[in-house]
């Protein structure tokens, strides 16, 4: 259905229409948006990446200081 012969033909039109120059120009501009993409993929991701930050081990998250806990647990036992 389509062959070599095809895609030779369509890349000759489309050479003769738009000129070497001019598809060196939207070939290097579409590399150009490509990479660009990427790197804003790869931005993203990493932003993602470090807003997800891993508690604190041996610390409590909702009293990094011992000496609180131990005040809130004083409170709570006296109640």
């Amino acid at each position: 259905m389509f062959e070599m012969k095809h895609l030779i033909v369509v890349l000759l039109v489309v050479l003769l229409v738009f000129g070497a120059k001019k598809l060196r120009t939207i070939g290097s501009d579409l590399g150009a948006a490509v990479r660009g993409f990427k790197q804003s993929v790869n931005e993203g991701e990493n932003e993602a990446a470090a807003k997800q930050i891993p508690p604190q081990q041996g610390a409590d998250a909702e009293f990094p200081d011992p000496r609180a806990r131990e005040t809130v647990e004083k409170r709570d036992r006296s109640v």
